[in-house]
Formats: C-alpha cells, structure tokens, sequence
C-alpha cells in the first residue's frame, strides 16, 4: 500500500471535530525561545551555568516540576525559588519588549474556526499570571472559550486533568475534540484524555514514542488547517455513501 493509499484510508476513519484545545507555549506562541534565555541568564546571575540542553527538559512541564528537577540535579546548595523568580521577571523583561511572537498560522487557524463557529481553548502549564500577560501582549488574549492553566486543575501535565478541564468547559466530548501540542507532556496529556493530538514540534523533536502517540505529526499550524478540511471532505464523503449505494 502506498503512503497516499494509506493517508486517504485514515482520513475515511475520522471523526469530525467538534472542538479545538490548544497548548500555548511553543505551539501557539514562540516564547520557549524566549524562556531558555531567560532560564539560562538567571542562572548567570547567580553564578551558576545551566545549560540550554538541560533547560530543555523542562519545556511543557508545570512549575513544580521544573523546581523539582533542578534541585533534583543541582543540589541543596542551589537557590532553586531565587533562580525561578528571576526567571520570571526575565522572561517578563522580553516579552514587554516586544520579542514575543506568535507562531506561524496562528491567526490563520483562529479564523478557520470562527468560520467553522468552533469553540476553542487553551490547555496550559504555565501559571494564570503569566497565560494572561503573554497572551495580552500577543493579541489574541480575546480569541478563546476558556484558558486552563496550571493553577486549574491539582495535577499538570503529562496528567490527563488539563485536557478534561478544558473540554468539559467547553462541554465538549474529548473523543470529537482535537489537541494541537509540540511537548511530549503536552502530547501525552492530551493522548490520555481520549483527544486527537496533532503534534507540530518546537524545540523537541518527535520521538517513537510521540509519532506512536500522535495522530498526526505536521510541520505547522497551517497544516493542521489543511488536516480540518481533509477530515471534513472525508466525513461529509462517509456520511454521503449510503444514498450513492442506495
């Protein structure tokens, strides 16, 4: 079977989706350039260097769990709150900067589903203050049915309760609702709770395990817009079979 065979026998198999939840950092926003800078010139301050590789780890995981790992990895003697809090100050110097951008297609994306009257949210890690200021600063703070953040829900991800905060506000069925994520975590959040992922990777590259994962895996937010219309071309096909037959 060739790859066009096999991509147009998983198209007739979709479901139609009926609601959108969205990751924010590095999917819908290009900050998580923005907080290894930050990361990495809060540690200089403090005397210490913490690498860019290690800063990585800690993409699309909640806070707690980035205070865990680096105590975890760098030991009692490092002022663990002080490097977070400088982090957060930095991170908020470059944003009011004006070096946060949205990734390519957001807006595209957007208006695909206020033409399609699709309800849509956001599914964070990152705390309410800073989901607020970042999306504010990137004007597209209005554009959404409901914002989960890590202070919502008790446990974050790669924990399923974001996702199921998010369409259960929406009063949406996870099984007709599509995730769009580029973090593992984020992807295993999303997978757990019973959505569609597609996955469009920033600074990690897909794994086996999130190809296996992924429902789909694309290079940007315009496909996913492309993967909309293919799944509704697909589903009206389907539903128009048995008059054909009949």
């Amino acid at each position: 079977m060739s790859a066009e065979d096999a991509e147009t026998m998983a198209l007739s198999a979709e479901k139609p989706v009926r609601a959108v939840v969205f990751d924010m950092d590095g999917l819908l926003l290009d900050s998580e350039r923005l907080a290894l800078e930050s990361l990495t010139g809060a540690a200089a301050e403090l005397g210490y260097r913490v690498p860019p590789e290690f800063c990585r780890g800690m993409i699309g995981q909640p806070a707690d769990r980035s205070r865990a790992l680096v105590a975890a990895t760098y030991g009692p003697q490092f002022p663990v709150e002080e490097f977070f809090a400088r982090h957060e100050t930095g991170l908020a110097r470059l944003v009011d900067a004006g070096r946060l951008t949205l990734k390519p297609g957001v807006h595209e994306i957007l208006d695909e589903l206020d033409a399609r009257a699709l309800p849509r949210a956001i599914a964070t890690s990152s705390g309410r203050a800073r989901t607020d200021h970042h999306l504010r600063a990137a004007g597209i703070a209005d554009r959404f049915d409901a914002v989960v953040t890590r202070q919502d829900v008790r446990q974050g991800k790669p924990h399923p309760e974001p996702y199921l905060t998010a369409t259960a506000a929406l009063a949406a069925d996870p099984e007709y609702t599509l995730a769009l994520e580029d973090s593992p975590n984020g992807l295993r959040a999303a997978h757990a709770a019973g959505l569609r992922c597609l996955l469009i990777p920033d600074l990690v590259d897909p794994t086996a395990e999130t190809r296996e994962l992924a429902h789909r895996v694309l290079a940007d937010l315009h496909q996913a817009i492309a993967y909309l219309a293919d799944t509704d071309s697909a589903v009206s096909a389907r539903e128009e079979l048995p008059d054909v037959l009949a």
